[in-house]
């Protein structure tokens, strides 16, 4: 498997996907009525999740990697990697498994399933991050009781640090996921044309 994976064309395919997602990540898009305004939706999910359809999970996997060396070359951390380990964590909990499911079922409905378990496992992953590693941490510049308070100032029920994470982290991701898999419904089948030739439609499903 992983010969028919580091082939030349792969190798390639996988770089550019991941540097695409990587400048990505650069453009957030905050969503104010869900998670305070340090909280930025980005896409840079829906290349490497193109890439992890056309080439596996383990794929999807690399890919998250090399989009993390590539954003710290254009733009240094400012979290002391935690911010880009916590991106890594969260973004494998969506593309793997939506890669896994997909490769098993090459269908439209697997394509379906896949984007919505991992869009669930992500949403979970993130909880779980934030509350665990990402809050604590940035209760070192913000006190953590600002940072309730933000959320709190979104929602009244957010009360502590897992009430922040659920109520606001868990919904935020939830809406990245159905993103990205929205999008990627839409691009997929023209990117696999290319990708695999014009025999790539009878190969695989065709997502969208």
């Amino acid at each position: 498997m992983n010969e028919r994976l580091l082939t030349t064309r792969n190798v390639v395919l996988m770089g550019m996907f991941s540097a695409l997602g990587a400048v990505l990540m650069l453009f957030e898009i905050p969503l104010p009525f869900i998670a305070p305004s340090f909280y930025g939706l980005d896409l840079a999910e829906v290349p490497v999740l193109v890439g992890t359809f056309a080439l596996g999970p383990v794929a999807g996997a690399v890919m998250e990697v090399v989009k993390i060396l590539i954003k710290l070359v254009l733009k240094p951390t400012s979290t002391g990697f935690v911010g880009e380990f916590a991106n890594l964590a969260i973004g494998c909990a969506l593309v793997v498994p939506a890669g896994i499911i997909y490769q098993i079922n090459r269908t439209k409905k697997g394509a379906l399933y896949g984007m919505a378990a991992g869009t669930v496992i992500m949403s979970m992953a993130g909880v779980a991050i934030n509350a665990l590693v990402m809050l604590p941490f940035y209760s070192n510049f913000m006190p953590l009781e600002n940072i309730i308070a933000a959320g709190a100032a979104i929602n009244p029920f957010v009360s502590n640090i897992w009430t922040f994470a659920i109520i606001c982290v868990g919904p935020f991701n939830v809406v990245k996921g159905v993103a990205v898999s929205l999008i990627t419904w839409l691009v997929y089948k023209r990117v696999s044309v290319i990708i695999h030739g014009g025999g790539a439609v009878k190969r695989s499903a065709q997502v969208g």
